[in-house]
């Protein structure tokens, strides 16, 4: 008998449970939200890739515009200025950041919060204001231009100084994180065995810190060597990749051209990419569930010595950002430094006016709307849907890859496909849209990922419970989901508005007259001489993103009384 029903039972056809209306919708929805990265990231590079082998009436070529790229002794030259300068710029960020996280995780030194507050700073200005601050600082008319004994700030060492500044609170938060995660016990073993201070730094504190060590070294050498603003306007004639881009298209209007270097400022770009990847995952595995975190104890000479460091690094970061204040409030450098308030009147300058200020703070208040939603709703499918598993992991992977996308190679993208005559989305060209579309598009990553630790922390038994009372997907998602997640869909929406109000590269290539942007203001105010103006314009950008952050610390504080489960 037993054995008959076996044979009744394997001769039964597999059947599949039914896909319900929940699982059509959550799968289309998936399938939209694919569709949008396909036609805003992988249609874009894909077209920009074709034309990289055609020439100028579009005739395949092969790798032509390649072998006559490095053929040019004075392009082929920006690759080798591109390594160095970032690498080493690069090993300076490191030092620095690495010694200031120290002295806040690792030291009992006073005023932590005012130095970690300060050390963001720079996230809120654009790349431009540290190269602008450096000429007034360094230039031929600089208030410490004998400090460089006879060099110029025009060229590598200005290239290096302003990435310096803007790269350093990206490597310092990374550092942060590494070094807070650490095992209280490994210390209490050392200190046990009778290691000294540098033994236990050497064989415990660098080991548990490598993997964040290495992934903020690939992280800020891939902002420094895809930046656009910091070269342009300090560099000089020195050549780098990001600026040759713009030199062959904004210059020379050779955009096969653009295209060939655009491609390779992707490689390096790409190979960062993926190493920074590698190292979070395994510095994410590296705190096991029975450790104890460290807990730092008092240490006079070495406080003090790091104390020192975080002094110095502060108070390079305020004379920055001083100095540009300074620069847009002197009447008339360097010979009256009177205070006024006449460069604030853009209407006076080239470059946009106060219209380009008011077409940024539309843009960012758009991408922050937009973008939110479009990030938060496909991070919640990709997480939640279970079904058509392969097109949850395809988006997963199309979220990831605008983080290896330089912003430059992504605007030559977008004039490649949204200007092509053919292409049904041609109207969007020159229009407030499109610069939208490239913000979202190229600060995707961070946002998608916040938005999935986010929902990774709620109880999956929330939509189980929801699937068994037979209430729609939408209504949980709308009525707990969205309420639970609201402390992370203010960071996302925060995130996107500074980095739209501050970006440049990324939307250099597709502004139009009448959208002008504040940070593509201030690169046409010094393009045309007006610096002081440049420097005004800077600080309205800090300026403004700086009130919105600090209205964003007041609403994430007034909602940690709704939060009060995260703490039980």
């Amino acid at each position: 008998m037993a054995e008959a029903t076996a044979g009744v039972t394997a001769a039964l056809p597999r059947v599949r449970p039914r896909l319900g209306r929940d699982g059509w919708l959550m799968g289309g929805g998936l399938l939209v939200v694919a569709l949008y990265l396909a036609a805003t990231l992988l249609l874009p590079l894909a077209v920009m890739l074709v034309k990289s082998v055609q020439d100028r009436d579009g005739v395949f070529v092969g790798l032509a515009n390649f072998a006559q790229y490095f053929a040019n002794p004075a392009l082929s030259a920006s690759v080798g200025n591109s390594l160095w300068v970032s690498a080493l710029a690069t090993v300076i960020v490191i030092a620095l950041a690495f010694g200031y996280a120290y002295a806040l995780t690792r030291s009992c030194i006073p005023f932590k919060g005012f130095f970690r507050v300060t050390a963001m700073l720079p996230l809120l200005a654009p790349s431009l204001l540290s190269a602008i601050a450096l000429i007034y600082l360094f230039g031929n008319q600089g208030l410490l231009k004998d400090w460089l004994f006879g060099a110029s700030i025009y060229g590598p060492i200005g290239i290096i100084m302003g990435s310096v500044f803007w790269t350093f609170p990206h490597a310092l938060i990374i550092l942060i994180i590494a070094l807070s995660t650490s095992d209280g016990r490994l210390y209490e073993a050392s200190e046990s065995l009778g290691a000294s201070r540098w033994r236990t730094f050497t064989t415990v504190t660098l080991p548990g810190a490598r993997y964040g060590l290495i992934s903020a070294t690939f992280v800020v050498f891939t902002l420094i060597i895809t930046d656009f603003g910091v070269p342009k306007v300090i560099g000089g004639q020195f050549n780098m990749l990001a600026t040759d881009i713009y030199k062959q298209v904004v210059g020379q209007q050779n955009f096969q051209m653009g295209a060939v270097v655009a491609l390779i400022l992707l490689l390096p770009a790409l190979v960062a990419f993926f190493v920074e990847r590698w190292a979070q995952r395994r510095q994410s595995s590296a705190l096991s569930s029975r450790a104890v975190l460290y807990q730092p104890k008092p240490h006079q000479s070495r406080d003090w010595a790091l104390l020192g460091l975080v002094v110095v690094v502060t108070a390079m970061i305020l004379g920055i950002l001083g100095m540009a204040a300074f620069a847009s409030l002197a009447k008339f450098w360097p010979y009256d430094l009177s205070l006024t308030l006449r460069h604030y009147d853009f209407s006076v300058a080239d470059g946009g006016g106060w219209d380009s200020y008011g077409n940024s703070i539309r843009m960012a208040l758009y991408t922050a709307l937009f973008g939110t939603l479009v990030v938060f709703v496909g991070a919640y499918l990709v997480e939640k849907t279970r079904v058509v598993r392969p097109l949850r992991t395809a988006t997963h992977l199309l979220a990831l890859i605008p983080m290896a996308v330089p912003g430059m190679v992504l605007g030559l993208a977008y004039i490649f496909f949204f200007n092509a005559p053919g292409n049904p989305l041609n109207f969007l060209y020159g229009s407030m849209a499109i610069l939208v579309l490239a913000t979202i598009a190229h600060f995707y990553t961070v946002s998608h990922l916040t938005a999935l630790t986010a929902l990774k922390q709620l109880d999956p038994e929330f939509e189980s419970v929801a699937a068994s009372l037979k209430t729609p997907f939408y209504r949980t998602f709308w009525r707990v989901t969205t309420p639970m997640c609201v402390p992370a869909i203010l960071d996302i929406s925060i995130y996107f508005f500074i980095n739209a109000m501050t970006t440049v590269s990324a939307v250099v290539f597709l502004y139009a007259p009448h959208t002008t942007l504040a940070s593509v203001a201030v690169l046409n105010m010094d393009d045309a001489g007006d610096t002081a103006a440049a420097a005004a314009m800077a600080m309205m950008i800090v300026l403004t993103a700086g009130a919105v952050r600090v209205l964003h610390a007041g609403l994430s504080h007034g909602l940690r009384r709704t939060q009060a489960w995260r703490r039980r």
